[in-house]
């Protein structure tokens, strides 16, 4: 008995602890992500727009006659198999043509052609229709971030970059991130929408190819170099939605996430108001003198943002990209060769231009350059050079 009771304690502690360890493994499971991709999702994501719902429907029409189809002709071809088969002393018919089969296997896949067709035509139509947009917003990309501009609507001049988060970025450098429902999705600026009006996206890129794609929305469009594209969409709920780079663009693809937050009317006029009086302070005037103190601490936050994710918080680059501490060129008196390469790129495009930036931001982030890690160079950009440098 005493040993039976023994057996019967180590088992209950036996499934305490195995208990408690499926309790912590639920804890740190990663849960669907609302507007983004769901845990083992299999079907398509849950629509909030008219053309993804309606996306979804031909989904699901096409697959009901693509699995008749094949059960169609998979069931007639093994029940001939088995029926007709050899060892039942079946004989293969003689004949040579049939009029009636051949009107059949014209006619029959005709339909079903045009049966496919016809509501997939409607959708691709209505996708393409952008006339008459409430909002007009083009969305650049860069390696590897995307640039949002307002250009018509409400709004209309609001522009920032949306990059990564850094603590995301982090995550992903350790080689062991935390379980978080949003990884490699958050970012430090969302485009922000309204909820219920027609707004139009048009794509370009400014370096390769990428996609500007929200599965939620129905919605994947190449941004290409050059070109000029655009697609539409009208989202019926408020929330936050998710996508990603939908072209392989370079070695950072992965780390150029796309957040959408769509707002209530009100609740996006406040966003409107409240984000030009920030870009209103945040304004500089180019020919304004700064101090070779105040330009560092400047070009640090600019450094961090849009840089350290390629050259690393210390300047040491990693593999092919090149480091900046000790740089013949940072290091270089002719401050007009790093300027012309922050400006225009390099490198084929390894190096990515970086003009979308402001003139005290480039002028900040170059004299942060030359003046951290080893690079004591002591030099000074004013925002008065990088305008001349853009002419």
């Amino acid at each position: 008995m005493n040993h039976l009771f023994s057996l019967c304690q180590r088992l209950t502690q036996a499934s305490l602890t195995l208990g408690a360890l499926l309790a912590t493994t639920a804890a740190l499971a990663v849960n669907s992500l609302p507007g983004g991709p769901a845990v083992n999702q299999l079907d398509l994501h849950p629509p909030v727009t008219r053309i993804a719902a309606e996306q979804q429907w031909l989904h699901y029409y096409l697959m009901v006659i693509c699995s008749v189809i094949f059960v169609a002709v998979f069931g007639v071809m093994f029940y001939s198999i088995f029926k007709h088969r050899k060892s039942k002393g079946a004989k293969a018919a003689n004949f040579h043509e049939s009029v009636g089969v051949e009107i059949a296997w014209t006619v029959v896949p005709f339909l079903i052609v045009i049966g496919m067709a016809l509501p997939a035509t409607k959708v691709v139509v209505a996708m393409k229709d952008t006339t008459n947009a409430d909002l007009t917003i083009k969305a650049t990309g860069y390696q590897w971030k995307w640039g949002y501009d307002y250009m018509k609507g409400e709004g209309e001049g609001i522009g920032f970059l949306s990059t990564l988060d850094a603590t995301h970025r982090q995550m992903s450098d350790s080689g062991k991130p935390a379980a978080t429902d949003d990884y490699l999705l958050k970012v430090d600026n969302p485009l922000v929408v309204p909820v219920d009006k027609k707004i139009r996206i048009i794509t370009t890129a400014n370096d390769v190819i990428h996609a500007w794609m929200v599965p939620a929305f129905g919605v994947k469009q190449d941004a290409i170099p050059g070109f000029v594209r655009d697609t539409w969409f009208r989202a019926e709920k408020v929330g936050d939605y998710y996508g990603q780079c939908a072209e392989l663009c370079g070695k950072e693809h992965a780390y150029m996430p796309i957040h959408v937050k769509v707002l209530s009317q009100t609740d996006y006029a406040a966003w409107v108001d409240g984000k030009k009086k920030v870009m209103a302070a945040l304004a500089d005037d180019p020919m304004k003198e700064w101090k070779l103190e105040e330009m560092i601490a400047r070009g640090e936050k600019v450094y961090n943002t849009n840089c350290a994710a390629c050259h690393k918080a210390d300047g040491t680059g990693a593999g092919p990209i090149k480091p900046l501490a000790a740089s013949p060129i940072v290091l270089d008196a002719d401050m007009g060769k790093q300027i012309a390469t922050v400006l225009n790129g390099a490198a084929g495009g390894a190096m990515p231009a970086w003009k979308q930036l402001s003139d005290t931001e480039l002028a900040a982030v170059i004299t942060y350059t030359k003046n951290s890690w080893t690079n004591k160079t002591g030099q000074l950009v004013q925002p008065k050079e990088i305008v001349a440098a853009r002419k």
